[in-house]
């Protein structure tokens, strides 16, 4: 059973399968098919939605998501807003009316998803109002794609929005709609919530049972991954464990030599920890994926599939990050640089788990370079990540971490070009020589984001623009003792930020 709030009304679905989509369930159970399927795989955005789920105060929060990719059983508990649920009558909602006086739509595929996003950017306006400037437009937009539009009518309807009459739905009038979503997210006891083969436990004990009972079962969190293999593959999953609600999956618990982050916690919960602590971390998440993405998929998720062109792993190895395990037999903690055996092949026990990920407190001195290159800037995968960590001491540089995507079967340190860099000078010719190890020790693979020798090439270079940016900030110390890096200033801007403006 699937118990929810769809455009203000409640629903009950049943007989639901473990592996449908939540677009599967709107368009063929509920017969809304004003949400589109277009790549069903969460690039094209044309299947976006807006769910709302209580805050600690209560309150309705609206995230946009793809459709295509999210378990339907996920929205149990929910409020989802699709397009048909927007306008007030004949009145238009400002998502929607901007879009049509700025001649936004075209063949009109597209629009419903770039309208819920729209919408969703709209209530983070309500809620806590900001400039709206260029980098939060294309964060919220940078998941929708359009083929015939083109993007400056979008964008000029998006900037506008708050000129127009604040059209509400219906829907928002019902003042206890929040409560009411609240209640049905509401503890329940004794066995798991079950649908069929498709289980969500609630705390960690009962997600051990269930993988010592279950120990072929698919764990499932933001989907992002994982429900690939029924919309790409036609593979069935129809055997889920559900870590979302898994209390302590969730939560992020700070501790004085850093932070245990749980396996559940969404890209864009952990994102504010991130700013405060990892800004160059916080950068790439900008680059990473669409906001639809990064609104439903986990860190735990990003390092369990292992994919050798992840984008968190390199930033967490070179971090030097560790993970705790979990299953039937006990916890047990090990390096991340230990988790990766093979391609797509981890340290993980049949019925084992990534209950959390540690993420080291920085210290003072410790600088962090992250750079991604893939071929679009925007919802792209990686073909190279690179991630440099080290830290100055009386001109040399120590505790030398280098962590690689794209460069190996597996997301991999370079530790044999640390060796060449590590106690020296970053000078030219110590960096030359850390460039030929590199291009001996890693292995890249070719694809169609790049050749193995483009591949190589491109770590070289990421490899020396760290030196001319550590060169640069160096002398700029000299004339400003109190200067910091600024990765705005054309001196150490070495690489593409996330935006082009």
């Amino acid at each position: 059973m699937i118990d929810f709030y769809l455009n203000g009304e409640r629903r009950h679905c049943s007989d639901v399968a473990a592996d449908t989509s939540l677009l599967e369930l709107l368009r063929v159970h509920l017969g809304r098919t004003g949400t589109k399927e277009g790549c069903a795989s969460g690039d094209c955005g044309a299947c976006t939605v807006a769910i709302g789920e209580p805050d600690a105060l209560g309150e309705l929060v609206y995230r946009n998501a793809n459709a295509c990719i999210l378990p339907a059983h996920q929205i149990d508990g929910c409020h989802l807003v699709t397009v048909e649920g927007l306008a007030r009558g004949d009145a238009l909602h400002p998502a929607q009316a901007a879009m049509v006086d700025h001649h936004g739509s075209q063949c009109g595929f597209c629009t419903p998803g770039i309208v819920m996003s729209l919408f969703t950017l709209h209530e983070e306006q309500r809620r806590a109002p900001a400039p709206l400037t260029q980098e939060r437009l294309e964060a919220a937009l940078g998941g929708n794609l359009c083929r015939c539009t083109g993007y400056r009518p979008i964008r000029d309807a998006a900037l506008s929005m708050a000129d127009y009459p604040d059209v509400r739905p219906a829907w928002a009038d019902e003042p206890h709609l929040g409560s009411n979503v609240a209640w049905l997210r509401r503890p329940e006891g004794g066995e798991p919530t079950t649908a069929g083969h498709y289980v969500a436990p609630q705390d960690i004990a009962a997600l051990r049972d269930l993988k010592r009972r279950r120990p072929k079962a698919r764990l499932v969190a933001g989907g992002t991954d994982l429900w690939l293999e029924t919309t790409q593959q036609l593979k069935p999953l129809d055997d889920i464990i559900d870590v979302r609600q898994v209390a302590e999956l969730t939560t992020i618990d700070e501790t004085p030599d850093g932070w245990w982050i749980g396996a559940a916690v969404t890209l864009a919960d952990m994102t504010p920890l991130l700013t405060e602590h990892y800004p160059a971390f916080e950068h790439l998440m900008h680059r990473f994926a669409s906001s639809q993405i990064r609104n439903r998929g986990t860190l735990g998720g990003n390092i369990a599939n292992a994919s050798p062109i992840g984008d968190t792993p390199p930033v967490m190895l070179a971090l030097d990050a560790r993970l705790r395990l979990d299953g039937p037999d006990g916890a047990r903690e090990l390096p991340l640089s230990d988790f990766f055996l093979d391609y797509r092949k981890t340290a993980l026990g049949e019925n084992e788990f990534i209950a959390a990920i540690f993420l080291p407190r920085p210290t003072p001195a410790q600088n962090l370079k992250v750079w991604k290159l893939s071929k679009r800037r925007e919802d792209d995968i990686s073909a190279v990540l690179a991630a440099f960590a080290w830290r100055l001491e009386d001109g040399v540089m120590r505790d030398v971490r280098l962590g690689f995507g794209g460069m190996a079967a597996i997301p991999r340190r370079a530790t044999e070009t640390e060796a060449a860099l590590e106690g020296r000078a970053p000078e030219p010719a110590v960096f030359a020589a850390a460039r030929a190890v590199l291009g001996e020790e890693l292995t890249p693979m070719s694809d169609v984001r790049g050749s193995a020798e483009y591949r190589r090439t491109a770590a070289g270079n990421m490899l020396e623009r760290l030196r001319l940016m550590i060169e640069a900030d160096m002398h700029a110390a000299e004339a400003t003792p109190n200067h910091a890096s600024d990765n705005n200033n054309p001196a150490t801007k070495v690489t593409l930020d996330a935006y082009a403006h």
